[in-house]
């Protein structure tokens, strides 16, 4: 239906599964009841209640905060998206102005979102290849020639990450390991090395490998990690916030190479 009785057949008539407040009454959150059903569940259940509409083992659990813990909650504001939450406190801006901006930022091109969810796309193609006996390798070198980069392979700063062994010992402990996914995710480091190709998994790889054999589809993973840069943010925000303004990483006009139009005369 298009046109006005688009909009007619939803004036005051929203269907949702998603719930509904009854002031002074109850909450419905995905047809649980909020104040019963759900009083005893941690914050990253209920997040993924939302997100999914199920509801995952105590060790799933542990595994989708570990990955939040372990690779996303750097409190280091030269990381792209937490200088601008420490800019924010530099500036005396708010705190969920300052938030937002950092959040804004997050789905960037080299870092963030973008490579983070086309990690997770690259392995469920590599991963589906897989299962109708075609050559993997073929299809890694294909996706380098064709792209000239691999999702989840390869880190622009240094080429090694520090996050692998403690997620991966993580989920070992956690029983959560050996997926197909997780499986494949290694198998195309040992191509890459193979072929002497200078790439080498980072903990995209991994989380979005540990994430899918979870069951997570795409959009339920990138969902779930909208959230996942805020406990690096927030200490950003706040160290800048108790130190004198304005004095974060300032950088004297000497050391700015300007080639432009010399400074005007007023």
């Amino acid at each position: 239906m298009k046109g006005p009785g688009n909009l007619i057949a939803h004036e005051n008539n929203w269907h949702t599964r998603m719930g509904l407040v009854f002031p002074g009454e109850r909450v419905v959150f995905r047809g649980h009841d909020l104040f019963n059903d759900l009083k005893d569940i941690r914050w990253m259940e209920l997040l993924l209640l939302g997100i999914t509409g199920r509801k995952f083992t105590s060790e799933q659990m542990r595994l989708f905060e570990g990955i939040w813990v372990l690779s996303t909650s750097y409190p280091d504001p030269r990381i792209w998206n937490n200088r601008i939450s420490a800019l924010g406190g530099t500036s005396r801006s708010t705190a969920v102005l300052s938030i937002s901006g950092a959040m804004s930022a997050s789905e960037a091109t080299i870092y963030g979102f973008k490579p983070i969810i086309g990690a997770y796309d690259f392995i469920s193609r590599a991963r589906s290849l897989m299962t109708i006996n075609n050559s993997l390798e073929e299809f890694v070198i294909a996706e380098i020639k064709k792209y000239r980069t691999l999702p989840g392979y390869a880190r622009p700063i240094i080429n090694s990450d520090e996050r692998i062994i403690p997620l991966y010992t993580l989920a070992k402990k956690l029983c959560l390991a050996d997926g197909e996914h997780t499986r494949v995710a290694f198998m195309i480091e040992d191509i890459l090395q193979t072929n002497r190709y200078r790439l080498k998994m980072n903990v995209a790889a991994l989380a979005a490998a540990l994430c899918a054999d979870q069951e997570l589809s795409l959009n339920e993973y990138y969902l779930y990690l909208t959230p996942c840069f805020i406990g690096g943010m927030l200490p950003c925000f706040m160290d800048t916030s108790h130190q004198p303004a304005g004095t974060f990483l300032p950088v004297t006009c000497e050391r700015i190479s300007y080639k432009g139009k010399p400074s005007r005369k007023w």
